[in-house]
């Protein structure tokens, strides 16, 4: 007779510990049954891992169901495994039904990430048990402390449970004590305990590898022959005692009035089930975990090859009460040798929730790769090409991330990824795009179309404005919705040129300000409000206002005193630079009437890319950000941005994001961004460079210089957007890299410790300017026809010991001379920013950087305070900052201040540079005098002469 279907006259069942689709499909499973009496089967991540990441056997289910819509790696996972549970379900449905429900089960673990987590737990059991929807489920959870409870639980909701994980006699007694606990409080409460079943699942195997070392090791340091002897002659007898007397524990508690009450009422016994039972040690017989431990009411689950091996040559017999004695002694034998049992079996737990987690990790990564293979190019494509050094630590980073759950962590608001500070309050963004409501957002269009506006203007700075102004740049002029257009700045210049490009009467303005105490929107809404008085009436104004900020702020009091038309309320747990995906992005885009729906749809693609289910290894914004904090790090801390014509703004956001994230405590990277892709000669070995562009967008030209740098050992990352659609998938894969680049750098990505810092400064001269009409005197360094020159009595005498005397141009020499390798130069220009003045900082930079060989930055006040200025300030001191400032051609009066625009960008630019000369920081400003245009070139021939 067939010695695995023998094993029915013996009263055990035998379980395979196997599972796959085709397996399934094409009959396999079905003809075990027949053949050797199979009664159930077992299932776990590394049996799935295995079918799905080693073949191609799921890729058309993959490919199926994502073309009913993308859901996350997990997701996806769990509805390939529900239909494979259900699918061998109803094939051993027949043998559930024939022995009324004693066997014939399909097991589904939970996931082993919620391995110490009781509500987590019980939550995913009974999700699964529901979905899968099979009486014939028994759902897997482990035999840790926090599974009891859940165990009892579950067994109490009448949900069949197999407890896995179980090395320790005292654990089985708790799993058993929980399972009569369940029991009892299921027939409490009016239920049928006929209908519940459970498995205690023993492991074995693994107990004599883990003893066998131990014991191998003290055969090694003893020095007499008996004692070697004694320690040898223990080896790969262990686990078959310690299950002998775990089912001697079973007898006892499955007996008496407390079971005879349960049985009563139609209650099965929880079965000991033999796992783990392949012979890993090549010396014992390949059956051992089999043959020996046979005996009513129990069951081995085996693996294929020992299923094959013991139809082959086992040898059935009731082995599992032999020799109870001799089971005995070999436990007490090796607690006398100084092993503990307790101790190996604790230790196997924590390995084996190791073991299975990072099974989980392969398994949900082959399904990440597959996902992002059928999506193809819905997900934006990223290429690194790092060098080998950094290659080589963002792999080990890779390995270190995933072994200690980072990105798990990272989603589970986790602050100990970072510094432990507060990081857990500021992680809302990593939800935003999911939380959105888009019908909202599509009714609030609808509105804005309806009321014919020409343009739409965000008021905001920061984070508030640097989002919208990308959207604004990079889409068209939707048909039937007004022109966005972003102030950002408190020039009185470009305040009234962006007064002169709408038409007041027919625009709606976006007041966007998270804390509502911010200045410059307050001024600029107080501006305009006035404005639109004027033109429409005091009494309409407020319908062509709408406010975005977080609920309660001062901006939400004044937007509803004004009568706004609308108050949008962002997540208080969202900063700003991460709030584009938010209210603060989405409320200007569907003012605009950019598809609301489609950005975010596309955008949700990356999020669950970048999910808490897929190992960094396939996280393509984990990859990013440990690439550029392990490239800081090695010192290439200069992240060089470079954004095509289609999305040429995009850097203006990501260096808001980076410096502001990551620029604190003396470290952090330095964003470059619009600085022109030069030769690698022109590059020190501080850089990093991101190529982002639009599929079809080509440039041989552009391509050919990459190329090179990645020859000269620059590390680069080229990112391809499928479409200008996809832009919400690069705002969220900067956001997860920055923050995974801050845990790097060790440093909080979502705090500005060094920004109020020039606020207080800028307000202390605002009010002295109240109180007397003017800003305090400051007294010039020199000062000549063109242009007077600042900075503090440290940097003068560092100047004019570098030869710096009564010339603009010494000055500058001696300034530009002092950035070195690894250094950049920061051109900080509280003017207009319009094309004409960009041209002029861009040559200005570009020579200093083609001269000097450093990086340069070229950046507008005060829109800049909000974004690159913390990095300046409070990152790392490489910085040489040469301020620019000029005399207003025409100031321009803020209502109900006495303080003009002109004074407050002013008091802004002496605030920033008073701070960047209290920190130690190289800075020189020169203020140009009289017509702008002509003080620019002054400054531009200047620096060319100062290079020269």
């Amino acid at each position: 007779m067939n010695p695995v279907k023998a094993l029915e006259n013996h009263g055990q069942a035998v379980w395979l510990d196997f599972l796959a689709r085709g397996f399934v499909a094409k009959g396999d499973l079905k003809q075990l049954i027949d053949t050797d009496g199979v009664k159930g089967v077992t299932s776990n991540p590394s049996i799935f891992e295995k079918a799905i990441g080693s073949s191609d056997e799921y890729d058309g289910a993959i490919g199926s169901a994502l073309k009913k819509g993308d859901r996350p790696v997990a997701e996806l996972f769990e509805h390939l495994a529900i239909e494979d549970i259900r699918n061998a379900a109803d094939v051993l449905r027949p043998v559930y039904d024939q022995l009324r429900g004693e066997d014939g089960f399909v097991s589904l673990e939970v996931s082993p990430y919620l391995a110490m987590d009781t509500k987590g737990t019980i939550a995913e059991a009974e999700r699964l048990w529901k979905d899968v929807g099979r009486n014939n489920l028994m759902v897997k959870v482990p035999a840790t402390p926090e599974g009891l409870p859940a165990i009892q639980h579950l067994i109490g909701k009448g949900i069949s449970i197999n407890i896995t994980l179980l090395f320790s006699q005292k654990v089985y007694v708790q799993v058993a004590e929980a399972y009569l606990a369940g029991l009892e409080k299921l027939v409490k409460s009016g239920g049928d305990p006929s209908r519940v079943a459970s498995v205690a699942s023993f492991f074995v195997s693994r107990i004599d590898s883990a003893v066998d070392k131990e014991l191998d090791e003290k055969i090694a340091r003893a020095n007499d022959p008996t004692e070697k002897a004694r320690l040898g002659a223990l080896k790969g007898k262990v686990a078959i005692a310690n299950a002998k007397m775990a089912y001697q524990d079973y007898k006892r508690l499955f007996s008496g009035a407390r079971w005879d009450k349960l049985a009563a009422k139609g209650a099965k016994p929880q079965r000991l089930l033999w796992a783990s039972t392949g012979t890993k040690n090549k010396d014992y017989s390949d059956v051992l975990y089999v043959e020996e431990l046979i005996g009513p009411n129990t069951i081995n689950t085996v693996p294929p090859a020992t299923l094959d091996a013991f139809r082959d040559h086992g040898t059935p017999r009731d082995s599992l009460e032999e020799n109870i004695e001799d089971a005995r002694r070999v436990l007490s034998e090796l607690e006398k040798s100084g092993i503990s049992l307790d101790a190996i079996a604790a230790e196997l737990v924590r390995d084996g929730v190791r073991l299975f987690a990072d099974a989980a990790d392969k398994l949900y990564g082959a399904v990440a790769h597959k996902r992002a293979s059928v999506l193809g190019a819905g997900i934006d494509r990223q290429q690194l090409k790092l060098g080998s050094t950094i290659a080589k630590a963002v792999e080990k980073a890779t390995e270190e991330w995933r072994a200690s759950a980072k990105i798990r962590r990272l989603w589970q608001h986790d602050k100990s990824v970072w510094s432990g500070s507060d990081e857990h309050k500021w992680l809302g963004w990593l939800n935003s795009a999911e939380a959105a409501d888009i019908a909202d957002y599509e009714d609030y269009a609808q509105r804005v179309k309806g009321q014919n506006f020409t343009d739409a203007v965000v008021l905001g700075m920061g984070g508030s404005s640097l989002g919208p102004e990308v959207l604004a740049e990079t889409f068209a002029k939707q048909p039937g919705f007004p022109k966005l257009h972003v102030l950002d700045s408190t020039d009185p210049a470009q305040v009234r040129t962006l007064q002169a490009s709408v038409n007041l009467a027919n625009t709606v303005f976006i007041v966007s300000s998270k804390s509502g105490g911010t200045s410059e929107p307050n001024a600029m809404k107080d501006y305009f409000f006035a404005r639109v008085s004027e033109t429409i009436g005091a009494d309409k104004a407020g319908h062509r206002f709408i406010a975005v900020t977080d609920p309660g702020s001062s901006l939400e009091k004044v937007a509803t005193r004004q009568g706004f038309a609308r108050i949008f309320h962002g997540d208080p747990s969202i900063g700003g630079r991460y709030s584009v995906l938010s209210p603060f992005g989405l409320v200007p885009a569907a003012t605009a009437g950019i598809d609301v729906r489609t950005l975010i749809q596309h955008t949700l693609a990356m999020v669950r890319s970048c999910g808490p289910d897929v190992p960094p290894h396939e996280n393509p914004g984990v990859q990013l950000g440990l690439a550029l904090g392990l490239a800081g790090l090695e010192g290439r801390d200069k992240v060089t941005i470079l954004s095509s014509a289609k999305v040429a703004d995009f850097g203006a956001w990501a260096e808001q994001l980076i410096a502001e994230s990551t620029g604190k405590e003396g470290k952090g990277l330095i964003p470059i961004d619009g600085e022109p892709l030069g030769d690698p000669a022109l590059y020190g070995k501080d850089r990093f460079f991101i190529d982002i562009r639009t599929e079809g967008e080509d440039d041989a030209a552009h391509d050919a210089k990459l190329s090179a740098l990645e020859t000269a050992g620059h590390p680069v990352v080229r990112i391809v957007m499928k479409s200008i659609h996809h832009i919400g998938q690069e705002f969220f894969r900067f956001e997860m890299a920055t923050a995974v680049a801050g845990a790097v750098l060790g440093i909080n990505p979502f705090n500005q410790p060094d920004v109020e810092d020039a606020k207080i400064k800028t307000r202390e001269l605002t009010t002295a300017f109240e109180k007397t009409g003017k800003l305090p005197a400051e007294k010039p360094v020199i000062s000549t026809a063109g242009a007077d020159l600042y900075t503090d009595d440290r940097n003068a005498a560092d100047l004019r010991k570098a030869g710096a005397d009564g010339d603009l141009g010494s000055w500058l020499k001696a300034h530009l001379a002092r950035a070195g390798a690894d250094d950049y130069v920061a051109l900080l220009a509280y003017i207009e920013r319009d094309s004409a003045h960009i041209d002029s900082l861009q040559a200005m930079r570009l020579a200093v950087r083609d001269k000097r060989h450093v990086a340069t930055c070229a950046e507008f006040g005060p829109r800049f305070l909000h974004s690159t200025g913390q990095a300046y300030k409070g990152g790392p001191d490489s910085g040489v900052f040469l301020q620019i400032t000029a005399d207003d051609d025409k100031d321009l009066a803020v209502p109900g201040q006495k303080a003009s625009f002109g004074v407050i960008k002013a008091a802004q630019a002496r605030g920033d540079f008073d701070v960047l000369t209290e920190r130690g920081r190289r800075a020189l400003r020169v203020h140009l005098k009289g017509d702008l245009a002509s003080g620019l070139k002054l400054l531009d021939a200047a620096i060319t002469e100062a290079l020269n």
